[in-house]
């Protein structure tokens, strides 16, 4: 499941008019390039842990998805694990970047005509400018099945990893598969419950 990204608030001008790919524009292309994916409809999810409950009806490697961008508004797209906590400084670093910072829905939408909530690799298909680098997080091509949203938040599609770069291709884009490991922050620690019997009484 993707999760949504948040995007900090920022003037980056009117997203630009133009028309946006549609769920049934992306399931064509996939079909012209011979690439199989199932979708599951479900209802509107904005979080990782919203998603959380699907789970079940859906195995396999789970993403969430950074917009981001730079003090020079250099745009990037890093796709990684749901649960990796990415350090944007060290990211930043890593890919020769400077400063990284969530770019703004107005921004998103006129990079990759899509909302936050919905973004997404498949997003690609609206950058005919390439103005987006598209980063992949190098544990997702060892996993038999990915799961993105298809531009809106109410459905997820399963596909492969060889589908999705041919996908990524069709678009005019090269990703950067990169091992983001030294990027990643622990895990946050899991909130104690004290049992009644310990819990200090008021007063």
């Amino acid at each position: 499941m993707t999760a949504p990204d948040s995007t900090a608030p920022e003037s980056s001008g009117p997203a630009a008019a133009r028309p946006r790919a549609t769920p049934a524009d992306l399931f064509a292309r996939l079909r012209s390039l011979g690439v199989a994916v199932t979708t599951h409809e479900h209802e509107a999810v904005f979080t990782v842990e919203e998603s959380r409950h699907l789970r079940g009806l859906l195995p396999g490697w789970h993403s969430k998805n950074l917009f981001l961008r730079n003090k020079k508004g250099q745009e990037w797209l890093v796709v990684c694990e749901e649960e990796r906590r990415v350090d944007l400084k060290a990211l930043g670093e890593l890919l020769g970047a400077g400063r990284l910072s969530f770019g703004s829905p107005d921004r998103l939408m006129e990079a990759l005509g899509v909302t936050p909530g919905s973004v997404t690799p498949f997003a690609l298909i609206n950058d005919d400018a390439r103005r987006v680098t598209i980063v992949l997080d190098s544990e997702m091509v060892r996993h038999g099945t990915l799961h993105f949203h298809p531009l809106i938040n109410t459905m997820t599609t399963a596909i492969e990893p060889a589908g999705l770069l041919g996908f990524i291709a069709s678009c005019g884009h090269e990703p950067h598969i990169v091992d983001l490991d030294s990027v990643t922050l622990p895990a946050e620690p899991a909130p104690v419950t004290l049992p009644a019997e310990d819990v200090p009484a008021g007063g």
